[in-house]
């Protein structure tokens, strides 16, 4: 059984995210969506809130797992027995990063390998730091996210602002 992991903050999950998650998933028997608790970032939504908008996102994918990991993601593959770490290159300029991730992870464990899909043209210029900025101003996020996590994504905003 082919096993895959797609690792990320999905600080919130993207069109261009869920773009990666849908034609990876055809890669593998099992993909899982490894959502990154760092304790050395603080992104906006916790990882359960994260997690909700990916099950969100994925309800009609049957062989989706999606979990919560720390630590090193190569360790947390051997973990799984997945053999595959799927990443998602926007442009030329995440390359040279995820190259460099991906050969020391080799390096750390020769039976996992990396696989590179680039986004779609579409969303290509799409990153959840977009999304959040936009919506941090009170601005339209609908052709960036699933409609049903649009108004999760304000609201957190909202209660922000009370704090």
């Amino acid at each position: 059984m082919r096993v895959g992991i797609y690792p990320g903050s999905f600080d919130p999950v993207t069109f261009g995210h869920i773009d990666i998650i849908k034609r990876a998933s055809k890669l593998v028997d099992t993909l899982i969506i490894g959502v990154l608790k760092n304790s050395s970032k603080a992104p906006l939504f916790t990882t359960k809130e994260r997690m909700d908008f990916l099950r969100i996102a994925t309800g009609d994918l049957d062989n989706i797992q999606i979990e919560e990991y720390q630590g090193l993601l190569v360790n947390y593959a051997g973990e799984k027995q997945a053999n595959v770490i799927f990443r998602g290159l926007r442009a030329v300029t995440d390359f040279e990063y995820e190259l460099q991730l991906a050969q020391t992870n080799h390096i750390l464990n020769p039976n996992v390998d990396t696989v590179f899909l680039t986004t779609s043209v579409e969303y290509a210029y799409l990153s959840s730091s977009t999304v959040k900025e936009i919506a941090s101003y009170g601005g339209s996020i609908e052709r960036f996210v699933p409609a049903p996590i649009v108004q999760s994504i304000f609201d957190k905003y909202q209660e922000l602002r009370r704090v």
